[in-house]
């Protein structure tokens, strides 16, 4: 073989052992690398370049934000209660080189961190306390578990008690408690809606009642105004008919005809008692005056009378209202 197929063999190798060294790294992960076995640097997002044969990836690690969910964990609490939890931990990975070099399976130790912890925290705590109480739990958890983490390069966001099982005793008293408790507010809401219910047909009772008197009310109103316009007219009637009168001139002697024409009209009647107006009795007697000064008086015949008896008072017959 001549030197210009070495040289070609050489230069392919080369190129391979290049290409080999480039290294992309994806958003949101992070490469460690170690040169001769010891930490050398982190490659971030990019494109980036490794020596082949003296450096590698010892570790790739994702920054994203993670959720690991821990089985349940037996606690007791402070009166003796044995119940089981189990917590959710949400974290991320913040420093790569403390993630792969700090701790040993980091996932397990946070586990068993968050378990540790977990027992403490209950153990201060009462059966109700414990149930009342989910938010400082996990406020408590996390506060612990972060600062514990740092020196693993994890930042621990957000800590959550998932469920929390009591025994099964105790699941039975607490669902009869409830049932309690449900039923005490189902005869609450139902006797104030038959309350509201009374209040509001005792409301529409009143405004009806208050509706009626009003009507009753404006009934006797419009009744009055209408006697009163009767009336109102009548009177109007009446002095419409004297202005008549006295417009045609009628005299004295006209209303004595009139009254004579009324009193043959009563006279003509059923009537058993007959009122004269006092016109019309001293309308007589002037007669009979004025015929005695003419002829004289008439002498009756007969024997002589005697001596005058005492006139009695004549008692005057009542007088029919309905004949005036």
């Amino acid at each position: 073989m001549d030197f210009g197929f070495w040289l070609l063999i050489i230069l392919v190798i080369l190129l391979l052992v290049v290409v080999a060294g480039v290294k992309i790294v994806s958003q949101s992960k992070a490469y460690v690398i170690e040169r001769l076995g010891a930490y050398h640097r982190t490659m971030q997002t990019g494109l980036h370049y490794v020596v082949p044969i003296l450096d590698r990836v010892a570790s790739c690690v994702s920054l994203k934000e993670m959720v690991k969910d821990f089985a349940p964990q037996p606690v007791i609490t402070k009166d003796n209660v044995t119940m089981q939890i189990d917590t959710v931990v949400y974290y991320q990975i913040t420093d790569p080189k403390l993630y792969t070099y700090g701790v040993e399976n980091p996932i397990s130790a946070i586990e068993n961190l968050t378990a540790t912890t977990l027992r403490n925290i209950i153990g201060d705590l009462e059966l109700d306390e414990t149930l009342t109480s989910r938010d400082v739990i996990n406020t408590k958890m996390r506060s612990i578990l972060d600062e514990a983490t740092d020196a693993w390069g994890i930042k621990v966001h957000r800590v959550e008690v998932k469920n929390i099982l009591p025994p099964r005793d105790i699941q039975e008293a607490m669902e009869k408690q409830m049932r309690a408790e449900r039923e005490r507010r189902e005869a609450i809401l139902r006797a104030e809606g038959e309350k509201k219910s009374q209040i509001l047909i005792a409301e529409g009772e009143k405004e009806s009642t208050v509706l009626r008197a009003e009507a009753a009310k404006e009934a006797k109103i419009k009744e009055a105004e209408g006697e009163a316009q009767s009336i109102v007219k009548i009177q109007e009637a009446t002095a419409q008919g004297l202005r008549l009168i006295k417009d045609v001139g009628m005299d004295e002697a006209v209303l004595k005809l009139k009254s004579y024409e009324a009193m043959v009209d009563v006279a003509n009647g059923h009537a058993t008692k007959i009122i004269v107006p006092s016109e019309l009795q001293n309308l007589a007697t002037l007669g009979t005056t004025l015929h005695e000064m003419v002829d004289g008086p008439v002498e009756k015949p007969g024997p002589k009378p005697g001596p005058k008896p005492v006139p009695r008072p004549v008692e005057k017959p009542a007088v029919p209202v309905d004949k005036i």
